[in-house]
Protein backbone atom coordinates (compact mmCIF):
# COMPACT_ATOMS: atom_id res chain seq x y z
CA UNK A 1 0.00 0.00 0.00
CA UNK A 2 2.84 2.41 0.82
CA UNK A 3 4.61 3.75 -2.26
CA UNK A 4 8.34 3.42 -2.90
CA UNK A 5 8.74 7.15 -2.29
CA UNK A 6 7.99 6.74 1.41
CA UNK A 7 10.25 8.73 3.80
CA UNK A 8 12.78 7.04 6.02
CA UNK A 9 12.88 8.95 9.34
CA UNK A 10 10.27 7.86 11.90
CA UNK A 11 8.45 11.15 12.45
CA UNK A 12 8.10 11.92 8.76
CA UNK A 13 7.05 8.32 8.16
CA UNK A 14 4.35 8.65 10.81
CA UNK A 15 2.96 11.77 9.16
CA UNK A 16 3.10 10.07 5.77
CA UNK A 17 1.22 6.97 6.96
CA UNK A 18 -1.32 9.00 8.95
CA UNK A 19 -2.17 11.11 5.89
CA UNK A 20 -2.35 8.08 3.59
CA UNK A 21 -4.54 6.16 6.04
CA UNK A 22 -6.91 9.11 6.38
CA UNK A 23 -7.23 9.38 2.60
CA UNK A 24 -7.87 5.65 2.35
CA UNK A 25 -10.48 5.81 5.08
CA UNK A 26 -12.30 8.78 3.56
CA UNK A 27 -12.39 6.97 0.21
CA UNK A 28 -13.78 3.78 1.77
CA UNK A 29 -17.07 2.83 0.09
CA UNK A 30 -20.11 1.31 1.83
CA UNK A 31 -18.98 2.55 5.25
CA UNK A 32 -22.32 1.87 6.95
CA UNK A 33 -22.64 -1.74 5.80
CA UNK A 34 -18.98 -2.60 6.41
CA UNK A 35 -19.03 -0.90 9.80
CA UNK A 36 -22.03 -3.00 10.85
CA UNK A 37 -20.12 -6.11 9.85
CA UNK A 38 -17.05 -5.09 11.85
CA UNK A 39 -19.17 -4.21 14.90
CA UNK A 40 -20.85 -7.62 14.69
CA UNK A 41 -17.41 -9.23 14.85
CA UNK A 42 -16.75 -7.23 18.01
CA UNK A 43 -19.97 -8.32 19.73
CA UNK A 44 -19.30 -11.94 18.71
CA UNK A 45 -15.98 -12.03 20.59
CA UNK A 46 -15.78 -14.36 23.62
CA UNK A 47 -14.29 -11.39 25.50
CA UNK A 48 -17.45 -9.42 24.77
CA UNK A 49 -19.68 -12.21 26.06
CA UNK A 50 -17.64 -12.36 29.28
CA UNK A 51 -17.45 -8.60 29.85
CA UNK A 52 -19.80 -6.71 32.15
CA UNK A 53 -18.47 -3.21 31.41
CA UNK A 54 -17.52 -2.44 27.81
CA UNK A 55 -16.15 0.78 26.36
CA UNK A 56 -17.39 1.71 22.90
CA UNK A 57 -16.11 4.73 21.05
CA UNK A 58 -18.59 6.99 19.24
CA UNK A 59 -17.41 7.36 15.65
CA UNK A 60 -16.14 10.67 14.31
CA UNK A 61 -15.43 11.63 10.72
CA UNK A 62 -14.58 8.62 8.57
CA UNK A 63 -13.91 6.14 11.41
CA UNK A 64 -15.57 2.73 11.47
CA UNK A 65 -19.09 3.71 12.44
CA UNK A 66 -20.40 2.51 15.78
CA UNK A 67 -23.45 4.76 16.26
CA UNK A 68 -25.68 2.38 14.31
CA UNK A 69 -24.78 -0.56 16.58
CA UNK A 70 -24.73 1.29 19.91
CA UNK A 71 -28.55 1.17 20.38
CA UNK A 72 -28.41 -2.62 20.07
CA UNK A 73 -25.44 -2.80 22.45
CA UNK A 74 -27.57 -1.06 25.08
CA UNK A 75 -29.86 -4.11 25.07
CA UNK A 76 -27.07 -6.64 25.74
CA UNK A 77 -27.22 -6.41 29.53
CA UNK A 78 -23.81 -4.76 29.86
CA UNK A 79 -22.66 -1.36 31.06
CA UNK A 80 -21.91 0.57 27.88
CA UNK A 81 -19.23 3.21 28.43
CA UNK A 82 -18.33 5.95 25.96
CA UNK A 83 -15.41 8.40 26.10
CA UNK A 84 -15.69 12.14 25.66
CA UNK A 85 -12.94 14.72 25.40
CA UNK A 86 -12.21 17.64 27.71
CA UNK A 87 -10.90 20.01 25.05
CA UNK A 88 -9.05 22.26 27.52
CA UNK A 89 -6.90 19.43 28.85
CA UNK A 90 -6.90 16.99 25.89
CA UNK A 91 -8.04 14.27 28.31
CA UNK A 92 -10.72 11.64 27.80
CA UNK A 93 -13.37 11.06 30.45
CA UNK A 94 -15.64 8.01 30.58
CA UNK A 95 -19.44 8.12 30.70
CA UNK A 96 -21.96 5.35 31.43
CA UNK A 97 -24.40 5.48 28.52
CA UNK A 98 -27.87 4.13 29.28
CA UNK A 99 -29.87 5.67 26.44
CA UNK A 100 -28.95 7.23 23.09
CA UNK A 101 -30.93 10.33 24.08
CA UNK A 102 -28.11 11.11 26.55
CA UNK A 103 -25.87 12.00 23.59
CA UNK A 104 -25.91 15.28 21.69
CA UNK A 105 -23.87 16.58 18.78
CA UNK A 106 -20.90 18.52 20.10
CA UNK A 107 -17.69 19.89 18.65
CA UNK A 108 -16.79 18.62 15.18
CA UNK A 109 -20.28 17.03 14.95
CA UNK A 110 -19.22 14.25 17.32
CA UNK A 111 -21.89 12.74 19.55
CA UNK A 112 -20.99 13.25 23.20
CA UNK A 113 -22.75 13.13 26.59
CA UNK A 114 -25.01 16.06 27.44
CA UNK A 115 -23.18 18.63 29.55
CA UNK A 116 -25.68 18.38 32.42
CA UNK A 117 -25.07 14.62 32.74
CA UNK A 118 -21.28 14.46 32.58
CA UNK A 119 -20.55 15.33 36.19
CA UNK A 120 -23.19 13.11 37.77
CA UNK A 121 -21.27 10.73 40.07
CA UNK A 122 -23.35 7.74 38.92
CA UNK A 123 -22.35 8.40 35.30
CA UNK A 124 -18.61 8.64 35.85
CA UNK A 125 -16.48 5.57 35.19
CA UNK A 126 -12.75 4.96 35.67
CA UNK A 127 -10.54 3.16 33.10
CA UNK A 128 -9.81 0.53 35.75
CA UNK A 129 -13.52 -0.44 35.70
CA UNK A 130 -13.46 -1.55 32.05
CA UNK A 131 -13.56 -5.25 31.18
CA UNK A 132 -13.18 -4.73 27.41
CA UNK A 133 -12.07 -1.66 25.47
CA UNK A 134 -13.00 -0.76 21.88
CA UNK A 135 -10.40 1.52 20.32
CA UNK A 136 -10.52 3.74 17.23
CA UNK A 137 -7.45 4.71 15.25
CA UNK A 138 -6.09 6.18 12.05
CA UNK A 139 -3.71 3.35 11.10
CA UNK A 140 -2.73 -0.07 12.44
CA UNK A 141 -0.10 -2.69 11.65
CA UNK A 142 0.33 -6.45 11.77
CA UNK A 143 1.66 -6.33 15.36
CA UNK A 144 -1.33 -4.44 16.72
CA UNK A 145 0.58 -1.16 16.56
CA UNK A 146 -1.76 1.81 16.51
CA UNK A 147 -1.53 5.34 15.22
CA UNK A 148 -4.11 7.84 16.45
CA UNK A 149 -4.64 11.51 15.75
CA UNK A 150 -1.28 12.39 17.21
CA UNK A 151 -2.52 14.00 20.44
CA UNK A 152 -2.17 10.95 22.70
CA UNK A 153 -5.78 10.96 24.01
CA UNK A 154 -6.19 7.21 23.87
CA UNK A 155 -2.62 6.33 24.86
CA UNK A 156 -3.14 8.12 28.17
CA UNK A 157 -6.53 6.51 28.72
CA UNK A 158 -5.42 3.00 27.75
CA UNK A 159 -2.37 3.15 30.00
CA UNK A 160 -4.80 3.10 32.94
CA UNK A 161 -6.93 0.18 31.76
CA UNK A 162 -6.45 -3.15 33.53
CA UNK A 163 -4.00 -5.53 31.86
CA UNK A 164 -6.69 -8.22 31.76
CA UNK A 165 -9.06 -5.93 29.83
CA UNK A 166 -8.49 -6.66 26.11
CA UNK A 167 -7.90 -3.71 23.79
CA UNK A 168 -9.75 -4.33 20.52
CA UNK A 169 -9.47 -1.87 17.64
CA UNK A 170 -11.93 -1.47 14.77
CA UNK A 171 -10.47 -0.68 11.37
CA UNK A 172 -11.19 -0.85 7.67
CA UNK A 173 -8.76 -3.01 5.68
CA UNK A 174 -7.46 0.14 3.99
CA UNK A 175 -6.05 1.38 7.32
CA UNK A 176 -3.78 -1.64 7.84
CA UNK A 177 -0.05 -1.34 7.10
CA UNK A 178 2.78 -3.84 7.36
CA UNK A 179 4.50 -1.83 10.08
CA UNK A 180 4.11 1.65 11.51
CA UNK A 181 6.65 3.53 13.67
CA UNK A 182 5.83 3.36 17.37
CA UNK A 183 7.15 5.28 20.35
CA UNK A 184 7.71 4.10 23.92
CA UNK A 185 4.33 5.47 25.06
CA UNK A 186 2.36 3.85 22.22
CA UNK A 187 0.02 1.03 23.25
CA UNK A 188 -0.32 -2.16 21.20
CA UNK A 189 -3.75 -3.66 20.58
CA UNK A 190 -4.68 -7.22 21.55
CA UNK A 191 -6.77 -7.51 18.40
CA UNK A 192 -7.61 -5.43 15.34
CA UNK A 193 -10.91 -6.29 13.63
CA UNK A 194 -11.45 -5.42 9.97
CA UNK A 195 -14.06 -6.49 7.44
CA UNK A 196 -11.87 -9.34 6.20
CA UNK A 197 -9.59 -10.40 9.04
CA UNK A 198 -8.79 -10.47 12.72
CA UNK A 199 -5.24 -9.41 13.54
CA UNK A 200 -3.84 -10.72 16.81
CA UNK A 201 -1.58 -8.02 18.22
CA UNK A 202 1.19 -7.96 20.81
CA UNK A 203 -1.02 -6.29 23.38
CA UNK A 204 0.44 -4.46 26.35
CA UNK A 205 2.15 -7.55 27.74
CA UNK A 206 4.19 -7.92 24.54
CA UNK A 207 5.81 -4.50 24.59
Amino acid sequence: MIEDTQPTDAQTMKSFIRELARKNRVAQKNKDAISLEICRKFTALPAYAAAKTVMWYVDAGSEVRTRHTLPEALTHGKRVIVPWCIVETNELELFWLEDMSELVEGAYKILEPKAELRDLPAKKVQPEDLDLVMVPGTAFDQRGGRMGQGKGYYDRLLSRARLDAPLVALSFDCQIFEEIPVAAHDVFMDQVLTESRTIVGKGRAGK
